[in-house]
């Protein structure tokens, strides 16, 4: 839509109130809201805010900043009420003198498909978030209970979280994403709803929407939505494994090649060689919290062991089976990172990594088909040459630190502030004492 169009538009929705998103250097999402009638001059003009007191933007003698709007991004918020009609865009930040803001995580993922836009190329990414639904109303405690008692694929005729699952989706088809399936997932209170592929930043702003809306139409369920990697002891966690492939500008997939094996090119080769090599950086950015790592153990289908294959899950990469004559349908499947991630800065360092797979003709190790990894002893994965990912954040920060490629895909300004926030994170929990210490040692110390 161009303006014109776009002014009609929210004429014609009714809708009273425009939130300007944008997220901070932690994946939250942040909003300036306006009336309507503010609207058009914030089409034109951008709108202005503080961005002192934003997770990793800017030092106070810096905090002028300016939000522009993409207007294709353009949607109605379906819960809230007609009499507050309410609709949102995602915005990009630019300083005073109106240079792109280099700390913002949208920023950062622009420059990097902009990068290999200049080839002719563009990254698709369909990814697939997986969440709890809790039930509120367990007092103050903080240990959740799930909202059902499905499992797998499981389908009850009069099952609720089925009817809550469906009301998702409507409304998350609303917000214009194309949403493809949802279904339970392996854990008492699971869910995972998959959205069509797009273009790497479409799928990044359909991340972030996900997340959202499904926390306020849980909230008007009277139900809390978790996308935090591991809530409870003892199960499954959740991920959001990203299908990823390269596409040319007459939309051929540039993954697929008829004579290979596994149908993939060497170009897709590259791509998933620089992914593997740079695994260890990648998770800082991937799994970026401290429950991250409660996740990424072996034994609840997390990936652990750096690795590719076509039939082995247990592999950090696995090429999906695809129906004969469907070349489109050719991808990788990038299997570790989790929900928390900033989809922007996710996206964006999984680029990095793989370009410079492909810049340096780099070939991968044999598959790891047929050999469940999480079965292998530690003196055999050493024999094999099978690397592990980090075990704490702690461990992955300092990779991160140590892998120059990326860190230049996230970019000096938005490294340093997620370096920040992410040692912060350490060392205030590193000070806490859990429930586990108290019961260990409590008496016995």
């Amino acid at each position: 839509m161009d303006k014109k169009e776009l002014l009609n538009k929210i004429k014609e929705d009714n809708v009273k109130f425009i939130s300007l998103q944008f997220s901070d250097v932690t994946g939250t999402v942040k909003s300036v809201d306006m009336p309507v009638r503010n609207f058009p001059d914030a089409l034109e003009d951008g709108a202005w805010f503080d961005g002192s007191s934003v997770e990793g933007f800017a030092r106070i003698q810096e905090s002028d900043m300016r939000l522009t709007i993409d207007q294709d991004t353009y949607a109605v918020l379906p819960w809230s009420p007609e009499e507050r009609r309410r609709a949102r865009v995602f915005c990009d930040i630019y300083m005073p003198d109106n240079t792109p803001f280099e700390g913002d995580p949208r920023g950062t993922l622009k420059r990097m498909l902009a990068k290999i836009s200049e080839r002719g190329w563009m990254l698709n990414i369909g990814p697939e978030p997986e969440f709890f639904l809790f039930k509120r109303g367990n007092g103050s405690g903080v240990h959740p209970v799930p909202h059902d008692v499905g499992s797998y694929f499981d389908f009850s005729a009069n099952d609720e979280a089925v009817r809550v699952r469906t009301e998702l989706m409507e409304a998350l088809d609303i917000m214009g994403l194309d949403v493809e399936v949802g279904h339970h997932e392996v854990a008492l209170g699971q869910h995972e709803i998959d959205f069509r592929y797009g273009d790497a930043l479409r799928a990044a702003d359909n991340i972030l929407t996900l997340k959202y809306t499904v926390k306020a139409i849980a909230a008007q369920n009277g139900l809390v939505a978790s996308f935090m990697p591991k809530p409870i002891y003892g199960v499954n966690g959740s991920g959001m494994h990203c299908h990823q492939s390269l596409f040319n500008e007459q939309g051929e997939n540039l993954f697929f090649d008829d004579s290979d094996e596994f149908k993939l090119s060497k170009l897709a080769y590259s791509f998933i060689a620089g992914q593997l090599k740079h695994a260890r950086a990648l998770t800082a950015v991937c799994a970026p919290t401290i429950n991250s790592y409660k996740r990424l153990v072996p034994g609840y289908e997390a990936p652990v062991y750096i690795g590719w294959a076509q039939t082995n899950r247990s592999a950090l990469i696995r090429i999906p089976r695809h129906n004969e004559g469907r070349d489109k349908a050719v991808r990788a499947e990038l299997r570790f990172p989790d929900p928390s991630a900033n989809p922007y800065l996710a996206i964006a360092t999984m680029l990095g990594a793989a370009l410079d797979g492909i810049d340096n003709e780099m070939t991968v190790p044999a598959p790891m088909n047929n050999v469940n990894i999480y079965h292998l002893t530690p003196e055999e994965l050493v024999e094999k040459g099978i690397e592990s990912l980090p075990g704490s954040l702690a461990e992955a920060m300092r990779e991160l630190e140590n892998d120059d490629v990326v860190r230049n895909a996230l970019g000096k300004e938005t490294y340093e502030a997620f370096s920040r926030a992410k040692w912060a994170e350490i060392e205030e929990h590193r000070m806490k004492v859990s429930d586990w210490e108290v019961e260990r040692y409590l008496e016995t110390a």
